[in-house]
C-alpha cells in the first residue's frame, strides 16, 4: 500500500510538474540567453546582404521565376547594373545594419553575460528611415523604369489604380511624374509606420551579474515543486536510504525522459515543417518570389528553432542523467542489517 501511495504521488503530481518545469526552464534560458538575443541576430545581419544578392541573381533564371510580368521587372532591375547589396551600401542601410544595429545587439549580449554594467539600450531607426527615403532609391527606380517598355492605355490605368488600390504595378514605363508619385507615396507610407526608436533593454540594476545568470538561477528554483512530490513519494514508497535513492533516481530518469523526447521531437517536427512551408498567394507571381526567399532563409528558421528548443533538450537530459546517477549509486549503499 505504501508503494502504491508513493507511486501515485510521483505519477500524478511529480511527473506533470517535472515535465512543465523542464520546458519552462529550457525555454526561459533560451529566451534570455545572449546567444539567442544577441549573437544570432548579429549572425543574421552579417548574412543578409549576400543573401539578398544571391536571391536576386537566382531570380533572373527562367526556371525560377516563370511569370512574364515578374521577369520583365527582374530583367529591368538587372539591366541597371546595380546589385541590391550596392544599393544598400549607397543608401547607408548597410552601414546602419553593420554598425549601429550590430553594436546595440553586441552591447545587449555583453550585459546579458554580465560583462557590462546594465543600462537602457534602444535601437535607433531614424537612419533606417533616412536610408529608405534616400535619393539613390529614387534614381534606382527611375533606371528600372527606363528599362521597361512604354505603357499603353491599360498600363497607365493600372499605374493610376495602384496608387489607390495597392495593386501590382504593371511592368511598363508610365508618365514619370505619375511613377515617382506612386513609388514615393508607397515608400512614405511604409516608412511612417516605423518607430523612430525602440527600447530593447531597460537595464535594471537588479541584475548586476548578468540577466542570463540571474534568470537561470531563479528558474532552477522551479525544480523545488516537482522535487517535493518526488521526494515525498519516494520516502513513502521506500525503505532505507538505498530504496529512497532508487525511487528518486528512477522517478527523475523516467520523468525527465518525457520532456527530453517531447522537446527533441517537437524541434525536429517544426524544423521539418518549416522547410515545407510556403506562402499562398492564390497563384499570383509573388508566390514564386516568396518560395525563392523562403528557400534562401530556410537556414535562419532552422537556427532559431534549434536555439530555442535545444536548451529544453539539454535540461531534460541533465534531469535524466541525475536520475540515472542516483539509481546507480543506490546499489552502492549497504542495506540495513
Amino acid at each position: 500500500m505504501k508503494k502504491v501511495m508513493g507511486l501515485l504521488i510521483i505519477v500524478l503530481f511529480g511527473f506533470p510538474l517535472l515535465f512543465g518545469v523542464v520546458w519552462a526552464v529550457g525555454l526561459t534560458r533560451a529566451a534570455v540567453s545572449p546567444e539567442f538575443l544577441s549573437d544570432m541576430p548579429q549572425e543574421i545581419i552579417a548574412e543578409i546582404p549576400d543573401l539578398v544578392d544571391e536571391a536576386f541573381e537566382e531570380a533572373q533564371r527562367e526556371d525560377v521565376i516563370t511569370d512574364d510580368e515578374a521577369r520583365l521587372w527582374i530583367k529591368a532591375a538587372a539591366d541597371t547594373g546595380i546589385s541590391p547589396k550596392d544599393l544598400m551600401r549607397e543608401t547607408g542601410l548597410l552601414d546602419w545594419m553593420e554598425n549601429e544595429l550590430s553594436d546595440s545587439l553586441y552591447e545587449l549580449g555583453e550585459m546579458l553575460r554580465g560583462k557590462m554594467r546594465p543600462r537602457p539600450i534602444a535601437i535607433n531607426f531614424r537612419p533606417l528611415k533616412e536610408a529608405l527615403l534616400h535619393e539613390k532609391i529614387d534614381e534606382y527606380m527611375v533606371k528600372i523604369l527606363e528599362n521597361l517598355p512604354p505603357c499603353d492605355e491599360s498600363g497607365n490605368q493600372r499605374w493610376l489604380d495602384a496608387a489607390t488600390d495597392h495593386e501590382d504595378l504593371p511592368p511598363c514605363r508610365p508618365d514619370m511624374d505619375i511613377a515617382r508619385e506612386v513609388i514615393r507615396n508607397e515608400r512614405l507610407k511604409a516608412v511612417n509606420d516605423i518607430e523612430d526608436e525602440i527600447e530593447i533593454f531597460e537595464g535594471h540594476r537588479y541584475f548586476p551579474f548578468g540577466v542570463t545568470r540571474m534568470v537561470g538561477l531563479f528558474s532552477y528554483f522551479l525544480f523545488v515543486f516537482p522535487l517535493v512530490f518526488i521526494v515525498l513519494g519516494s520516502v513513502i514508497a521506500s525503505t532505507g536510504g538505498a530504496g529512497f535513492m532508487r525511487w528518486t533516481g528512477l522517478s527523475l530518469l523516467i520523468g525527465g525522459i518525457f520532456p527530453f523526447l517531447s522537446a527533441l521531437i517537437t524541434r525536429n517536427i517544426i524544423s521539418f515543417g518549416y522547410g515545407l512551408w510556403s506562402f499562398d498567394h492564390s497563384g499570383r507571381w509573388a508566390s514564386e518570389l516568396s518560395d525563392l526567399f523562403i528557400d534562401k532563409v530556410a537556414w535562419l528558421g532552422h537556427m532559431v528553432i534549434s536555439r530555442l528548443f535545444t536548451p529544453v533538450v539539454v535540461v531534460g537530459g541533465i534531469v535524466c542523467a541525475v536520475g540515472l546517477l542516483l539509481f546507480i549509486l543506490s546499489f552502492t549503499m549497504h542495506r540495513p542489517q
